[in-house]
């Protein structure tokens, strides 16, 4: 079924008609036209947006004072967006801290029972699930690589949780792409953006777990590289390049210790004796803390006082011991939740209004595209060389998948190209890791550089399967499938959200615990059936004819075996469902009640015509 829209091309003033400019769109193979002039538009693919809302005035058209009025416009909205990019990657950090303050605790207590993490698939699992609780997989992996240099786990124990943490480090701007929720198309081509990130890392695991266990290919190709490296501790060797810019404005509302999990963790002290938020100033000796507090503090000695004064140098300080660290925690979320949210809104809301027009098509040219002739096919590993290049600058996969999700959402970044800037992302977080370990002493170093040489080459055989052949890189139809099936059914992405990352990982944990055996017994027949599935699946696509009559479609199942349908009555929003109806019916692509809606407008006056699909 094809859809057509009937626009005129520009809408704003025309001082020689009226006052009045026609509406319409511009697309990449717009030219020179009338002011009468109408085109037929096919709209076919949700995934490349082709189509640009042109609402404003031509610059030459304008005169001095329009000219300058639209260029200030134009600063005063990047400066706009530039700050709610700010306070977004701040919000992401309050996010952080407020799943450190809730599950860092018991994140730590895990790391504890090495023995539970000595089973490959609960060692996975719970690197997942830590990295989830804690939002940042540089804090799980730099509780791997610390735990591995005292000791308590061996490297090849280490390997699994930090692939689970690769895992885990995807939730977050999975989480961010619900932002575009409200609107069907961005949030169909957002979801996926972020989701492509989520099927890169399951697959690769799905595909080297096992390889590693049978062979230890990473742990082999790791010790070879660095017992051929003259290896020197570093102990300046962790720079934070964004928390320079975003820490004077997080510290002054919240402060979390980032050694206090590995303390629980290494069992240096027990759990209720740590505390996860900062009750002093970090690297400050006591007596310099409570200078102005206490007045004159000369007959103090640094050396004998060992309790801490409350000296509120950041917003939530003032609520340690008048409630738990759990429930600032919670606080916290909500806040950072609001702010994360409202950010994202106001950053999309702008740039719509900057990227419009001949610039929006200038900027989604440039972008996407490709290096001309033969050179084209390496354009995706500059997109990879990039993407690391971002991620090692502000030293975060997450922030800077989670700053071009709605990107992806807006049509800027094409799903294709989301792709390699992601993939660049997971080898630029691997640097963390790296630089952790160098800041480790000297007898500890080659363990602990071992694990973080580990996580890079995990990426880097991810990327040498899943990237190269054009044809093979099945992460981009997986996301698209569930871009898709979120765009019909919103509730869906919230349920994803909670099966892959929490309920799903937490399941196979508790399956693990008991026994290898255990786990295959109830995974295997599982694994047997989705496997079947997908080949009779295939086969209704390539070959229906070898199948029986009754297996060329899945009608003979009841519909809520087959179709999520059924469930959306149960989640689904009615008012959204509505809402949804009147503008796919009326405003988002002309159809409604089988009929196609083109509207014409000429001047003032719009008419519409009903053709039958």
């Amino acid at each position: 079924m094809q859809k057509y829209e009937l626009q005129e091309k520009r809408n704003g003033k025309d001082p020689e008609n009226g006052g009045v400019h026609n509406k319409g769109f511009l697309d990449d193979n717009s030219k020179s036209f009338d002011d009468n002039q109408v085109v037929i538009e096919e709209e076919t693919d949700p995934w490349k947006v082709s189509k640009v809302i042109v609402d404003e005035v031509p610059m030459n058209e304008l005169d001095g004072f329009g000219k300058c009025k639209r260029i200030s416009l134009i600063f005063i909205r990047i400066i706009l967006v530039l700050a709610c990019l700010y306070f977004f990657i701040c919000s992401l950090d309050f996010l952080s801290s407020a799943f450190k303050l809730l599950g860092g605790r018991k994140a730590g207590e895990v790391f504890q029972n090495s023995e539970i993490l000595s089973n490959p698939v609960a060692g996975l699992m719970m690197g997942v699930l830590v990295t989830v609780l804690v939002q940042s997989s540089s804090t799980s992996t730099s509780i791997v690589i610390s735990m591995v240099g005292a000791g308590i786990l061996e490297i090849r124990t280490a390997i699994p949780i930090v692939m689970g943490a690769n895992i885990g480090t995807s939730v977050t701007n999975t989480i961010v792409a619900l932002g575009q929720i409200t609107d069907k198309n961005e949030f169909r081509r957002a979801f996926a953006g972020a989701t492509v990130h989520d099927m890169f890392n399951w697959m690769s695991v799905i595909v080297f777990l096992p390889l590693e266990i049978a062979s230890g290919y990473l742990y082999r190709l790791s010790g070879a590289i660095i017992n051929s490296l003259p290896l020197e501790q570093n102990k300046g060797a962790k720079k934070d390049f964004l928390k320079v810019i975003t820490k004077p404005f997080t510290t002054l509302i919240i402060q979390v210790d980032s050694k206090a999990i590995n303390k629980i963790a290494i069992s240096e002290k027990a759990s209720h004796e740590v505390k996860l938020m900062k009750s002093c100033c970090d690297k400050t000796k006591p007596l310099a803390c409570c200078e102005g507090v206490l007045g004159d503090t000369s007959w103090f000695n640094d050396s004998i006082l060992e309790y801490d004064v409350s000296h509120r140098n950041y917003l939530f300080k003032g609520l340690i011991g008048e409630i738990s660290e759990e429930a600032i925690g919670a606080i916290l979320l909500v806040l950072s939740l609001i702010i994360l949210c409202l950010c994202l809104v106001f950053m999309v809301k702008l740039l719509n209004l900057l990227l419009k027009g001949q610039m929006a098509l200038v900027i989604k040219k440039f972008i996407n595209a490709d290096f001309p002739g033969y050179c084209s096919y390496f354009t995706g590993y500059i997109a990879i060389l990039l993407g690391a290049g971002f991620t090692i600058l502000v030293q975060s996969s997450s922030i800077f998948t989670s700053s071009i999700t709605p990107l992806v959402g807006m049509g800027v970044i094409e799903l294709d190209r989301m792709y390699p800037l992601t993939l660049g992302a997971n080898i630029g977080t691997t640097t963390t890791g790296i630089l952790s370990a160098l800041a480790q002493d000297s007898d500890k170093l080659a363990d602990s550089l071992q694990v973080a040489f580990c996580h890079l080459f995990f990426n880097i055989s991810g990327i040498l399967l899943f990237y190269p052949f054009p044809f093979f890189r099945p992460p981009i139809p997986l996301a698209k499938f569930l871009g898709n099936e979120t765009a019909k059914y919103r509730w869906y992405a919230i349920m994803y959200i909670f099966l892959m990352f929490f309920i799903f990982p937490a399941i196979v944990f508790a399956l693990s615990v008991p026994g290898w055996y255990v786990l295959a017994g109830v995974l295997c027949p599982i694994a047997l059936f989705i496997i079947i599935i997908m080949v009779i699946k295939l086969i209704q696509r390539k070959r229906p004819g070898c199948l029986p009559p009754f297996l060329r479609n899945w009608k003979f199942l009841p519909k809520f075996c087959r179709s999520l349908e059924p469930y959306d009555y149960v989640f689904g929003c009615r008012c959204c469902k509505k809402k949804e109806v009147v503008n796919d019916g009326t405003k988002s692509n002309g159809v409604q009640n089988g009929h196609t809606s083109i509207p014409i407008t000429a001047g003032s006056n719009t008419t519409e015509q009903n053709t039958h699909m």
